[in-house]
């Protein structure tokens, strides 16, 4: 077997291998991008580039639905299925899926420099493969007999939304109309990765724990997840209907329940396992950024909404903080187990994962003191910068791994 078709064997082998190689070479993509226009941007090196749409609605996309969901289709194409016994993902769907997502973005990026009708061709690509995994998983999940199959029904939802969100990007730029931008940036936070990683972080970071601790019992109460997606889609309907001094209302019970399982699944004995740790540092993330959302939303409230205090903070504190770390921490889990590899995070990965947490801390940090807002332009270059460097060094290490064989001999 020559080299090109050994490559592709061990691709197709798994579906998380080529979702989540491109998932870390878009990663490196497009923080690279968003780092080049902060730096022109805020006059750092060279001049502020030109680009066929605002550079912020154009990183918001490659983000939500550019970035994310390659990993999380790599993981869920792997997961869904075990979760109710039911039949694997075919390779040609999961190959599809990649493909055709993989080729809607890189038009996506061609779009930003050569105009609107490539970016247009490149999200069609992308919702076409995305409506292929969304079919998949419905297959698995209406074809097999498992009894608990609420998961999984959480995650089929919020991918029919992930889907509706990225087709209404769409209709904005066909139509300008900023009702469908809205509606798409609300529904790929609240209703599409929000839901997915609560939904995973419930399954899986309980049965994770009770793997490597000892004496653990697992805590999984279904009441309280029900309750944090609810105010979950409640914060994304307020936004919608022009009433963001009111999350504050569902943004301190989502707060609340994800501080107590961050206690309950035993936050501070995660430690003793740095595989472990990184999930529920990534977990925790989420009941800061809520309280951040809540704290500025009733501010905003009591103070006749005359300013939006914490700026963008909030929002990513939730989206660097919990959503790319999780994804970093379960993709890095993910790879190292089906890999034949022993389930530890080595020492650099590990630090790299710290320089994760460093990159949102630095970002998040001048919108919410006063007294370093005048240091703003450089802590939010260096906080590109810095995750840049960690992602890429994180792709380095692992992206090999997805066209090799297993360590262990093993298929898959």
């Amino acid at each position: 077997m020559n080299t090109q078709a050994t490559v592709w064997h061990h691709l197709s082998a798994a579906p998380h291998r080529s979702l989540f190689l491109v998932g870390a070479l878009q990663g490196v993509l497009t923080l690279l991008w968003w780092v080049f226009d902060l730096i022109g941007r805020y006059g750092i090196v060279g001049s502020m580039s030109v680009w066929s749409m605002a550079p912020i609605w154009a990183h918001a996309f490659l983000m939500v639905y550019g970035f994310f969901p390659f990993f999380i289709f790599g993981f869920l194409f792997t997961t869904f299925p075990n979760w109710m016994n039911g039949e694997k993902i075919k390779p040609r769907q999961f190959l599809a899926t990649c493909l055709l997502m993989a080729g809607g973005v890189m038009l996506f990026y061609a779009g930003l420099f050569a105009g609107k009708n490539i970016l247009l061709g490149g999200i069609v690509l992308m919702l076409t493969g995305w409506g292929i995994a969304i079919l998949a998983l419905l297959r698995v999940l209406l074809s097999t007999q498992a009894e608990d199959k609420r998961h999984a029904r959480v995650a089929s939802v919020a991918f029919i939304f992930g889907w509706l969100g990225m087709a209404a990007y769409l209709v904005w730029l066909l139509t300008d109309q900023w009702v469908f931008l809205d509606f798409s940036r609300q529904a790929g936070i609240w209703f599409f990765l929000l839901p997915i990683l609560l939904t995973v972080s419930h399954r899986m970071i309980p049965f994770f724990s009770s793997r490597v601790l000892e004496n653990y019992v697992m805590v999984r109460p279904y009441a309280l997840l029900w309750l944090m997606l609810a105010c979950s889609a409640g914060h994304g309907l307020l936004q919608l209907m022009g009433m963001p001094q009111y999350t504050w209302w569902v943004d301190f019970p989502l707060a609340g329940c994800a501080l107590y399982l961050s206690w309950a699944w035993g936050f501070l004995r995660s430690f003793s396992v740095s595989l472990l740790a990184v999930l529920h540092i990534s977990f925790a993330w989420l009941s800061v950024s809520m309280l951040l959302f809540a704290t500025q939303s009733l501010i905003t409230w009591l103070s006749d909404g005359e300013r939006m205090w914490l700026g963008l903070a909030p929002l990513h504190a939730l989206a660097i903080g919990y959503f790319a770390s999780m994804v970093l921490g379960m993709a890095s889990r993910v790879t190292i187990g089906h890999s034949g590899r022993p389930l530890v995070l080595d020492h650099f990965t590990w630090q790299l994962f710290l320089g994760f947490q460093a990159a949102t801390l630095f970002r998040i940090l001048p919108d919410i003191i006063p007294a370093i807002a005048t240091l703003a332009s450089v802590l939010y270059v260096l906080a590109g910068t810095v995750w840049f460097i960690c992602f890429t060094l994180w792709a380095a290490r692992f992206a090999p791994i997805y066209w090799r064989p297993r360590v262990d001999g093993k298929p898959g």
